[in-house]
């Protein structure tokens, strides 16, 4: 007879739900800081293109830290691939995978390298630490399919009871450009592990594991309550949207689609897009669902809870074997140009439901310059990779801001100063470009032209869009400016790449956003500050705006 006393689920107040909410918030954000500050690359340490989060048991995100939406569809994929290829039994304290791929890591491009890490309490796993890096380092490579792509890692022990798997990294780094960099990132992702396995532990020991695990659930479910209670207060309907996305990769326009329908609490999505190309422009779905889930977040409420609560209401569907749905072996290096896109195709179809809580289109893109060559003193290889910021697009009470990351990206500026020191590149100009924001009653933010030198040889690779279509307005508002790529004296742009001898520049222009409402609205105090600074020509003033000041 089992005389064990029976468990029962601690009550719970909402005071001790905050507080715990609050704890786990606090734990990523701590974690991706120890990631930040103990990188040794510049596109970690610097422009913090990382992200780290907590996950329960079973898998569902209880915190993600505010650092890239689209990470959390490689981090959706990674404790279930986990899960299912390796026994939970068999896992003990210190075991940490590593996984970056797309199909069987549950990854969505290969620079993003996962590390996650069971976290033990009284010798039981109770959540996940995960963590995640782009490593700058899978260049000067072809995109027709993933094999071209980059080293795959399915979800294997990178660590084994906290004793390093050699064998492991020494595999890893051998498929890598620019090991020293790699090995440096992987022992800060590690590092940042570590803080989120004391912290959670730390936790636990003070408000009782059960508590903590049970709060997580109930964060959980204030997160769904949230999103179908802001769900809910939006008309019912079906609204459609079409653009095209165009890019350096591909010599078509690619039309995509998506079909919103909101019904009481509940909202689906539904994406048609081509075949998927023999490119790297093609998602996941777990891309696409993150995609999703950030941008209906963002317009129903901002405040709900960033866990996998908020996704409980919604249904992200596409067809299989699509760009926006895409199957083994897909490329997908490129994958954010296509969210990008994405996140606006779902903003223009919500516009037509609650548009004073939407912005015009932003500039559609995470424009990508990436650059490689060969240190001439020692032959090391060396990769940089930079992501312009461009237009935000116009809101129903305000301009758009100039020159910033949008939606799915949310990486930093690298310092010029960084960038001339560690690799051999001068940067000629950083600017605005003038009369790239859409005008309307309140305009459209400016696309960034950056136009760089080569110190050395090297070659370099663009990822730019809205080359020929444009960020549309809304409302009245006009186009954003187009984004482009310029060439100084005998540099030759081939498709999306070109060879840079020693002396050449080249430049990188990022596309603007979409105004607001119509231009003859706009307040002629804000038309002359536009003038004065440069926003707008004297011809966008008197034609569009008939100021006459």
């Amino acid at each position: 007879m089992n005389d064990a006393p029976a468990t029962h689920a601690p009550v719970l107040d909402p005071i001790t739900v905050e507080v715990i909410g609050a704890a786990l918030s606090s734990i990523v954000e701590e974690t991706g800081e120890a990631l930040i500050r103990a990188s040794y690359s510049t596109n970690i340490k610097e422009r913090r293109d990382c992200s780290t989060a907590l996950f329960d048991t079973a898998g569902n995100t209880l915190c993600q830290a505010e650092h890239i939406p689209i990470h959390l569809g490689s981090f959706i994929g990674i404790v279930p691939h986990i899960m299912k290829k390796h026994r939970v039994e068999e896992m003990q304290p210190g075991d940490v995978f590593v996984g970056n791929d797309a199909y069987e890591g549950g990854g969505t491009h290969l620079p993003d390298i996962v590390l996650a890490e069971p976290i033990f309490v009284d010798g039981a796993i109770v959540a996940w630490t995960v963590n995640l890096a782009h490593h700058s380092d899978f260049a000067d490579r072809g995109h027709a399919h993933i094999y071209q792509e980059g080293l795959r890692i399915p979800p294997v022990r990178l660590y084994r009871a906290g004793e390093l798997q050699k064998d492991v990294l020494d595999l890893i780094l051998l498929n890598c450009q620019v090991p020293r960099e790699r090995l440096s990132d992987l022992r800060a992702q590690m590092a940042a592990n570590r803080v989120g396995v004391q912290r959670f532990q730390a936790l636990c020991t003070k408000y009782g594991t059960a508590v903590v695990l049970a709060a997580g659930a109930a964060l959980l479910d204030y997160a769904e309550r949230k999103m179908r209670a802001g769900i809910a207060a939006m008309p019912d309907g079906t609204w459609t949207f079409e653009d095209v996305f165009e890019s350096t990769e591909v010599t078509e326009h690619l039309p995509l689609k998506v079909r919103v329908t909101i019904q009481g609490d509940a909202m689906a999505l539904h994406f048609d897009s081509p075949k998927q190309l023999r490119a790297g422009l093609n998602m996941t779905w777990t891309a696409l669902a993150a995609t999703a889930y950030y941008v209906v977040k963002s317009v129903v409420d901002p405040t709900i809870l960033p866990n996998a609560g908020l996704a409980r209401p919604l249904t992200v569907t596409a067809p299989n074997g699509t760009v926006l749905n895409c199957a083994h072996p897909a490329a997908v290096n490129g994958r954010v140009q296509t969210c990008q896109r994405v996140s606006d195709l779902i903003i223009g179809a919500l516009a037509q439901a609650v548009p004073e809580r939407v912005t015009a289109c932003s500039n559609s893109v995470c424009t990508v310059a990436t650059f490689i060559g060969q240190r001439p003193d020692d032959g090391a290889i060396w990769v940089y990779l930079e992501t312009m910021g461009g237009g935000a697009g116009a809101r129903a009470t305000k301009d758009g801001l100039d020159g910033v990351h949008v939606h799915v990206t949310n990486t930093s500026n690298l310092p010029v100063e960084a960038l001339e020191i560690e690799y051999p590149l001068t940067l000629l100009r950083y600017e605005l470009v003038d009369d790239s924001g859409g005008v309307g009653q309140f305009r459209g933010g400016m696309g960034l032209r950056r136009v760089y030198r080569a110190d050395q040889d090297c070659r370099v690779r663009v990822d730019v869009s809205r080359l020929t279509s444009s960020s549309w307005g809304l409302l009245g508002g006009g186009a954003g400016g187009h984004g482009a790529i310029e060439c100084g004296p005998g540099v030759v742009f081939d498709k999306d790449n070109a060879v840079l001898k020693a002396g050449q520049w080249f430049a990188v222009v990022s596309p603007g956003a979409g105004g607001y409402g119509p231009p003859n609205k706009r307040d002629s105090a804000a038309v002359a500050r536009d003038l004065a600074e440069g926003a707008i020509g004297q011809k966008t003033a008197r034609d569009i705006y008939r100021y006459a000041g």
